[in-house]
């Protein structure tokens, strides 16, 4: 559905584009050739590029936090590149799910690593995780990424899709625990189907970018998930309630100090998770970055499920746990 959606809304960019570059040539150049056909042709192109610039200028302009400018700016520009790559040649051209995706290599240690379940955030679908399962599946971890469907619902209401995805990647790999990794809302989701579920069959929780306590990010689409990931909603407070130290213990938390969609950054912390912040990077960013990358292997192949709070070497500072505010 998403994919649909996409393709959709960069055909009417792209028309709308040409049309501009129609009317530019029809004033300036009145003889058309070859030239002015490929002319009107990057216009449409190009109408598109802008509108993911001018998108990703408006969600930095929260994100500029204190501190040295060149992080903000790296961290706009690989936000643009995020963008472009994963917006607009992944996700719209994807045609199915590849399903469960068998590890490629052994791991270092020699011994079977965690299975992985992906979840992806709002507007996304697996295709955010493409860099991520390539890396995964060489470290010897056996992947699945989930496309929650419907778009606009209640986060609960993907908690039993996320119990079929658990009860699959079990079947397929013997194991009788999984590791669970969401990207933004995609944390959420995996809360929720905890909050269902319960922790018997998760061995990790990893998260990136998950608004734990709400965005105050303007939302421009009015859906229920889209309510519940509001600052400090009603529903995050009844979440936070429900889980138990010992599921708190479970779980890894990544943030960047630039988050662009998910701020307050440095207030996206649980008591009892361990947390560690990145910097110099955007929201969407996260899933393609190298650094990002090397954390998440480090995590699911240490043996302590918590490991309090880490340093990542690109700017990166100590945050310490604390309960949030309600």
């Amino acid at each position: 559905m998403l994919a649909r959606l996409l393709r959709f809304t960069y055909l009417v960019q792209f028309l709308t584009g040409s049309l501009l570059g129609v009317w530019g040539l029809a004033k300036w150049i009145p003889n058309w050739d070859a030239t002015s056909i490929a002319l009107i042709v990057f216009a449409g192109l190009g109408w598109i590029v802008f509108w993911q610039a001018v998108v990703i200028g408006m969600t930095m302009f929260r994100s500029r936090a204190a501190g040295p400018l060149g992080p903000w700016l790296q961290a706009m520009w690989g936000e643009f590149i995020a963008a472009l790559l994963i917006f607009g040649l992944r996700m719209p051209w994807t045609t199915s799910n590849p399903g469960i995706l068998m590890a490629t290599d052994l791991p270092p240690s020699g011994q079977n690593a965690l299975p992985v379940l992906l979840v992806h955030g709002f507007l996304s679908n697996h295709r955010v995780w493409d860099k991520v399962v390539l890396a995964l599946r060489e470290a010897g971890h056996t992947v699945l990424s989930v496309d929650l469907e419907p778009l606009f619902t209640s986060i609960d209401d993907y908690a039993p899709q996320i119990e079929r995805a658990v009860a699959s990647l079990s079947a397929a790999t013997g194991a009788t625990k999984v590791a669970l990794l969401g990207h933004s809302m995609g944390g959420l989701v995996i809360r929720a189907w905890l909050r269902a579920h319960g922790a018997q069959k998760a061995a990790k929780i990893i998260t990136l970018g998950t608004p734990h306590l709400g965005t105050q990010a303007r939302q421009w689409l009015t859906t229920p998930n889209g309510a519940q990931t509001k600052w400090q909603s009603a529903w995050l407070s009844e979440l936070t309630h429900a889980e138990a130290p010992s599921t708190r213990n479970l779980m890894q938390l990544a943030i960047t100090r630039h988050d662009n969609i998910v701020h307050p950054q440095r207030q996206q912390v649980l008591d009892g998770a361990g947390v560690t912040e990145f910097s110099g990077m955007g929201h969407l960013q996260m899933c393609l970055s190298d650094e990002v990358i090397t954390w998440l292997r480090s995590q699911l192949a240490a043996p302590d499920v918590n490991i309090n709070i880490e340093q990542n070497k690109l700017h990166s500072r100590q945050i310490p746990t604390r309960k949030p505010t309600t």
